[in-house]
């Protein structure tokens, strides 16, 4: 049992070391937008959430983050990554300024470098993503960590994209 606990640890980690290495080695100063933080769909529950664990490691990196979750209220964002990874205002006096709550995909996205797929909300599926792509930074990176978009199309449209348990299809590094 304590092995699973280790493995889901290290894929949480390896997710957000992931995304600091496909963006060129640096998320410092850069928006990362996070979309979903709860721990599964059609809920407001943060306990033990992994998406805590990317927002944290970002944090730390320097990244300015903008989450969008459809249920998830910023107080109780706050409050599970100080109970669960001991990040607050006080330890890490940047989080305030460095953590933004949008009120939608769009607004988390426009001006975006990357965007984050942490939780599976059907409503991330429908989204407009050539419009997302027509406001985020270039290039701009996708980093489904559900699996739940059409990840060829994303290319098309111009999307550097990447997926949790998938390799790069033209990067041989992620085999």
């Amino acid at each position: 049992w304590n092995q699973v606990i280790i493995m889901n640890d290290y894929q949480k980690k390896r997710f957000s070391q992931k995304m600091v290495a496909k963006m060129f080695n640096t998320v410092t100063g850069k928006k990362i937008s996070i979309l979903g933080f709860a721990f599964k769909k059609d809920t407001g529950d943060v306990r033990e959430t992994p998406s805590m664990f990317v927002v944290r490691d970002l944090l730390l990196e320097r990244a300015n983050i903008h989450i969008f979750d459809p249920q998830v209220k910023r107080e109780d964002m706050f409050a599970e990554m100080d109970y669960t990874c001991g990040v607050n205002a006080t330890n890490t006096p940047h989080m305030e300024n460095s953590i933004t709550t949008a009120t939608d995909a769009y607004s988390a996205c426009d001006g975006a470098h990357a965007l984050a797929i942490l939780t599976e909300w059907d409503e991330f599926k429908t989204l407009d993503y050539e419009k997302i792509y027509a406001s985020m930074m270039k290039p701009a990176f996708i980093f489904d960590g559900r699996n739940i978009l059409d990840h060829d199309k994303l290319r098309e449209i111009g999307f550097e994209v990447h997926a949790i348990g998938k390799p790069d299809p033209l990067a041989f590094d992620d085999l």
